[in-house]
């Protein structure tokens, strides 16, 4: 586990249980060992939070890649922290550039950790789940590990779209885990890839109960660090 990261556990973490009490549900659907890929809604920056904090294991984020690469302090401090915390840089553009994403987190999986990925590439902007995007399917295939369906229920009340931190009080938080979904032996075929991104979509649905989309959320150009490709 990173060291950063160590120490958000140590720190961060028990603050945020002390501060929200957030709910678990599922959790015997994470595994002990073994690499593995969280799917889940976007909500809020806040999700992040709430996952890294309810997972015993070290979590891989996909984060977009502007955050390696931004300039002055606050560009190095961008990077310093979200390299710390292990996290893997995507472009949101996709194409040939969005496989740099893929060639970490393969061997990333394959060793036994875990990633995170949000299909909607983006957060809702109306707390409704949107189409999901293939690369979670992708990754799991080229990878050999099932996708967990996430669902995070009311990270988008406790931190809006706009607020700085999470506030506590405002919401109760809970984060259910579905189980894992194995398309082993599935081709990877653009066909095949859009029927289980939309299995995965359609198990994250019931977990949160939220209006389903069937289009790509608008990206947005702030400072959400979710990425998907």
């Amino acid at each position: 586990m990173p060291l950063l990261y160590t120490i958000g556990k140590l720190t961060v973490a028990p603050a945020l249980r002390l501060a929200f009490r957030p709910a678990v549900e599922g959790l015997e659907h994470v595994p002990e060992t073994g690499g593995a890929i969280f799917a889940g809604n976007h909500l809020s920056v806040a999700d992040e939070l709430f996952l890294g904090t309810v997972v015993p294991r070290h979590l891989a984020f996909w984060a977009k890649s502007e955050y390696f690469t931004g300039t002055g302090a606050k560009g190095a401090f961008s990077k310093f922290v979200l390299t710390g915390l292990g996290a893997i840089p995507v472009e949101r553009a996709g194409g040939r550039a969005a496989l740099s994403a893929f060639d970490a987190a393969i061997p990333a999986l394959r060793g036994g950790d875990l990633v995170v990925v949000y299909p909607e590439g983006t957060r809702s902007p109306d707390g409704k789940l949107y189409r999901g995007r293939t690369g979670a399917a992708r990754l799991a295939i080229a990878a050999g590990v099932p996708i967990i369906p996430v669902g995070t229920v009311g990270t988008d009340k406790a931190q809006p779209i706009g607020a700085r931190v999470p506030r506590p009080g405002t919401a109760k938080i809970t984060v259910k885990f579905g189980k894992p979904l194995d398309f082993t032996g599935r081709p990877d075929d653009r066909t095949s890839l859009r029927q289980m991104t939309d299995e995965v979509m359609s198990e994250i649905q019931k977990l949160t109960g939220q209006e389903y989309v069937p289009r790509y959320a608008p990206k947005r150009a702030d400072t959400d660090p979710a990425g998907d490709a």
